[in-house]
């Protein structure tokens, strides 16, 4: 639907009205045409006011993507260069994943309004109702798989600069996958690798955070926010999609191998377990004591209660005071 998109964007950069027959000569189209895709928007949720005589005006916009939006506030070298937005998919992963496999290039995004089968780690769903941002990152890094154990924490970290960024609220993450406002979750990550023994055919590396959801269900709902909860403000998504993909694209270039010294002290200055007593759950194996460092690598340093500091990479935690 090119035209009706460029009607779109006519009637977003016009002040006040634009007449049909103008829309009509800029476009190469009839006047009836132009009233067909004015009637298409509104049906898509668009308010267009309609006067004889002067023409037509966008009075509001739906709470959708809008690509023109994102790709006008877009400033990275990589991340997003190709942009696939979707109404509905099984999950922005899956998708990227089935991209990939057909030689999607690197930097690819894909986001969604929905997804049916949103996941987060250790196979839980992943709530993906109207509100919310989704969307995957596929990397494609010339690097052995053993060099991007930091690569979640950058993703973290990214996040967490755009929502400082857009809203002032302080927002922190909780080792190693989510991005908490407080003791509850906005966000959550889910990176997946396809690799062979010394190389990464690529990475997937997707995000969904709580941005315009007033409720959640009862079962997350005391451990759940958004960013409309937390401020009070109704959140324009595509504007936070383009803030938040052009800090990704600073970070996860930085961090890919593995993180400096500075980039070290900054993460961990927003690190919300370092400091905290913590339960690391290990395939059965349980670990309790509190969280003092982060290395390099990205890996947890627990201190357990006999002293000794144990590395931790992976595994489910529970920190004292979040969730």
């Amino acid at each position: 639907m090119v035209l009706k998109t460029k009607i779109l964007s006519a009637l977003k950069h016009t002040e006040g009205y634009v007449s049909g027959e103008q829309l009509s000569t800029e476009l190469g189209m009839t006047r009836s045409a132009v009233w067909k895709y004015i009637k298409a928007l509104k049906a898509d949720g668009y308010k267009i006011d309609s006067v004889r005589n002067k023409g037509y005006r966008l009075i509001a916009s739906p709470d959708k993507l809008d690509e023109e939006d994102i790709t006008n506030g877009l400033e990275t070298t990589l991340v997003g260069k190709k942009l696939i937005l979707l109404d509905e998919v099984d999950s922005t992963n899956e998708e990227v994943k089935r991209l990939a496999a057909q030689g999607a290039e690197d930097g690819t995004v894909v986001a969604a309004e929905h997804q049916t089968s949103g996941r987060g780690r250790f196979g839980r769903v992943w709530d993906s109702d109207n509100g919310g941002l989704y969307f995957t990152i596929l990397l494609r890094p010339e690097l052995p798989p053993s060099d991007i154990a930091s690569i979640t924490l950058a993703a973290g970290y990214g996040v967490c600069l755009a929502v400082r960024e857009y809203s002032g609220a302080d927002a922190r993450i909780k080792w190693p996958n989510d991005v908490i406002i407080g003791n509850r979750k906005i966000c959550g990550i889910l990176t997946e690798m396809a690799a062979q023994s010394d190389r990464i055919d690529y990475v997937a590396i997707g995000i969904g955070i709580n941005l315009n959801h007033r409720l959640f269900p009862e079962e997350i709902a005391y451990k759940a926010t958004s960013l409309l909860l937390e401020t009070g403000k109704q959140v324009d998504r595509s504007t936070f999609l383009a803030l938040v993909l052009n800090h990704l694209d600073k970070v996860l270039t930085r961090f890919l191998v593995s993180l400096s010294v500075e980039d070290l002290d900054d993460f961990k200055a927003i690190c919300a377990t370092i400091g905290r007593r913590v339960e690391v759950d290990r395939a059965g194996s349980k670990l309790s004591g509190i969280a003092t460092d982060i290395t390099s690598g990205g890996e947890l340093v627990v201190t357990d209660d006999d002293g000794v500091n144990v590395v931790v990479g992976s595994g489910e935690v529970t920190v004292q005071g979040i969730y």
